[in-house]
Formats: structure tokens, sequence, C-alpha cells
């Protein structure tokens, strides 16, 4: 049944997790993320609909275990935090590449390296652009509440089933560990058959075999692979662009930005909009597919905009490329786990935009 509970990130997307029918979770255990795999166990997951959970020996193992799960067509997933994540890439190629349907989040915490465990947005390529080697991506996903982090769970594994590809949720220590409201959705049960006719299920009926994999060694053929896999990113980008627009239809100013930072940003429009100044804010809610097109048409009228991310600068490129040179774009940062105040935030418009 549906439930209003208080719950921190980590422990909505756990949740959300049995509730929506997930079959699996692999993972391993890294700070700011593991509540994850401790809710998982702690509230009996296997106990209330049959989910495997399972602590692997490694970031590694755990990703090619959602790949061994994902071949039978079950509903499964993983979770880590940055460097976790990075030592997963090899098989997140491998999943699309095979266009095997998973669920994967990243809390994200501040490098480089081994960094620290507090939150940071620096995963942004790494998210976007592939991360992996090969033509591939992901279908991304941008949490800015606890309740988002608990509802875009089910939309992940629907999205992931519906392109056959891998979807992740880009998350970050802040509202991986921050606790508010969450109105639980009502449980669906676990779907126990198999209805695709990809899946393996061991030549049951005597049906004609089937393979999975990402290699094919005649060119021709893996080019044409490439071909299919490129038009079905084109699908999404057709398709699955999402985002919120707050106070933009008077807007002279914008900033843009997602997950903890377009929280900042809220207040921070709030404060500029005491002083007159006409600001509003886009918030990607995928960043990919990325939504060009409203930021495009937002370049027509507003003097500038400014993407506010807890990185060096990586959104900020796809801004740029989206408005394409018709109004400025300027970027504010801050690094290695440092968060900005909405203060901040206000100020570098000021000094970037409306005073340069």
């Amino acid at each position: 049944m549906a439930e209003l509970k208080l719950m921190k990130g980590n422990e909505a997307v756990a949740e959300a997790a049995v509730r929506a029918g997930a079959d699996a979770y692999f993972g391993y255990p890294i700070t700011p993320q593991s509540e994850i795999l401790e809710y998982l166990m702690t509230e009996k997951a296997y106990e209330r609909t049959g989910m495997v959970v399972l602590q692997a020996e490694s970031e590694l193992a755990a990703i090619n275990m959602v790949y061994g799960a994902a071949c039978t067509g079950k509903k499964v997933m993983t979770s880590s935090s940055s460097p976790g994540i990075s030592l997963m890439q090899e098989g997140l190629s491998y999943l699309a590449g095979a266009e095997l349907p998973c669920l994967i989040v990243n809390v994200v915490r501040a490098g480089p390296g081994l960094g620290a465990i507090q939150p940071s947005q620096a995963d942004y390529f790494q998210s976007v652009k592939g991360g992996g080697h090969g033509d591939y991506r992901l279908l991304v996903l941008a949490p800015a509440s606890v309740q988002e982090m608990s509802d875009f769970v089910p939309l992940g594994f629907d999205l992931a089933l519906k392109y056959r590809n891998p979807v992740l949720i880009l998350s970050d220590g802040l509202i991986g560990q921050m606790m508010e409201k969450v109105d639980l959705f009502e449980a669906k049960p676990r779907q126990m058959e198999i209805q695709e006719n990809w899946t393996l299920s061991g030549r049951a009926g005597n049906r004609p075999k089937r393979t999975i994999t990402s290699l094919d060694l005649d060119p021709v053929k893996m080019e044409k692979h490439n071909l299919h896999l490129q038009e079905k990113y084109k699908a999404m980008e057709a398709n699955e662009v999402r985002y919120e627009a707050l106070q933009c239809e008077d807007a002279e100013y914008i900033y843009v930005a997602y997950g903890a930072s377009a929280r900042i940003c809220q207040k921070a429009v709030q404060l500029a909009r005491a002083k007159g100044i006409k600001v509003g804010l886009l918030r990607p809610i995928t960043l990919f597919p990325f939504p060009s097109l409203p930021l495009f048409n937002l370049a027509d009228q507003v003097k500038g905009m400014l993407s506010v991310e807890m990185s060096a600068g990586q959104m900020v490129e796809d801004v740029r490329l989206a408005v394409n040179g018709k109004v400025k774009v300027e970027h504010y940062g801050r690094y290695g786990g440092m968060i900005h105040s909405p203060t901040e935030v206000l100020q570098a418009l000021e000094n970037k935009l409306i005073n340069a």
C-alpha cells in the first residue's frame, strides 16, 4: 500500500526497488551510498518479495552479476559511488552493447582519485558521454529530492526495459544522505513469467538458439549493430527529454542546474527576485537525453545563462552547445565536496553576467 515516511535518499532508492518488483540487487559498500545495500538486507527484501540481494566481492563482480541476471530478462540493479562506478565502466559498455536492461545508481562523491566522501557532481562527463569504451549512451536521470530518488526507480526500470538499455540514476552524497518525507508508491508484485523473446531460458520449448553478446568479429555486422544503437539513442532524444522550468516565463537570466545544485538555485532565484532581478531556473531531469531545445528557445529571450555545478564545469559544455552561441553562458562551481550557498550563486550571477 502507499505510505508516507521520513527517509534518507539512499533508503528511498532501496525501498523503491523492493516495491517496484526488482528481482535482484548486486552491489558493494562504498560511502556515501552504502545504506542502499544495508537497507535491502535489514528490511529483509528477500522475505518480502523473493528479491535476491547479494554483496559481491567487488564492483567488478557486481556489474558482471548484473550482466548475467539481465540476460534472463530479470529486473536487476546495482549501486555505487564514483570510484566504484569507474570500476564498472567496462561492464556498462558490455551491457549497452548487448542491449541488456538494468538500473545503476551513482551517489556521487568528490574526486578525482579516492577523493572525499562529501557530495560532488563531477561524474557528469562519465555519465552522459558513455564513460566506458565504444559509442554507447546511458539514459541518465538526475533526482533533486528524496521523493525523486524513490520515483525514478520504477521509471528507470520501465525505460531500461523499453529501450533494452542500462539506465543510470545520477544522484550525489547530499541527496543520498539527506532526509525528507517520501510518498511511497504502492508495491507491485514481481513479474515471475518472462515475456521478452530475447532472453536466455535454457532452450525452453526447444526454441531456436539465442545469443546475447556484444562481440562480432565481422566489421560489417558490427557497424550495422552500431548504427542500430545510434538510432535507439536518437529515439530516446526524441521521446524521453524531461526537465523542469521554474519562473522562466519572464526571466532575463537563467540558472541551469541539476540535482542538489538545482535545489540551491531555487533559493537563489527567490533572492534574485527579491532584488528585482528576473531570474529563472531550468532543471534538466534527464541529463541524457539533454533538454537542448528548451534551452535553445530560452536563449531568444534572456541576456545570459549560468550553469551551476558542484564541479569544475562539465554540464556547461552541453548548455553552450544547446544555445549555439545565441547568448552568453558562464559557469559557477565548487569543487572537492564543497557546496555552494544561494548567496554565492546569486553573487556569481551578478559578477559573471549582470555586472560583467
